[in-house]
């Protein structure tokens, strides 16, 4: 069985999940207030069984004293990392190798996180749904979630809800004819 990929992203209303720089501070609530909680991320964190990301958004992820994950295995697709210099993370140095992995452990749901891992896992069928969060500003510049796709990934509209200090969640889910049939 092939696990399914799920997104949950934060951006700004203009597309972009990170400053040129990789600072966040723009999803944080654009009043200061905080109104927004974790926006769901918590149980979304729960309803997954492991994690994919890239080593661009690994990197951004580290350092914060707070690791995010909830003990949750999380996979970095990554060429240059060390693979002993973080116990909480396994590192694959290809994609299908990272594929292969999370299939081979048997997980169903898998949290995929950045830019250009969510764009290759979405390339090749594996994602099911996302949920994107706009935060209520225009940054101008940064790193933009989409980018070119090998073909039109066609998506249906499952929910839209205005969380607090203005941000505007949309789940979609992938129409299944533009994902591979699992075995």
């Amino acid at each position: 069985m092939t696990f399914t990929g799920h997104v949950f992203l934060g951006m700004s209303v203009d597309g972009f999940i990170a400053r040129p720089d990789d600072g966040l501070d723009f999803l944080e609530s654009s009043d200061g207030s905080g109104e927004a909680g974790d926006a769901g991320f918590t149980p979304f964190v729960e309803s997954v069984d492991a994690l994919l990301m890239g080593r661009g958004t690994y990197r951004v992820i580290a350092p914060h004293a707070e690791w995010p994950y909830q003990g949750k295995p999380v996979h970095v697709v990554s060429s240059t990392l060390d693979p002993t210099a973080d116990p909480r993370i396994t590192v694959h140095r290809t994609l299908d190798e990272a594929v292969a992995a999370l299939d081979a452990a048997g997980y169903a749901r898998v949290y995929v996180d950045g830019g250009a891992t969510v764009r290759a896992v979405l390339a090749r069928g594996l994602v099911q749904t996302l949920t994107l969060s706009r935060v209520p500003v225009l940054i101008g510049e940064g790193f933009s979630l989409f980018g070119a796709l090998p073909a039109d990934v066609p998506l249906e509209h499952v929910s839209t809800e205005v969380l607090g200090g203005g941000m505007v969640q949309t789940t979609y889910r992938v129409r299944e004819s533009s994902r591979p049939a699992t075995t």
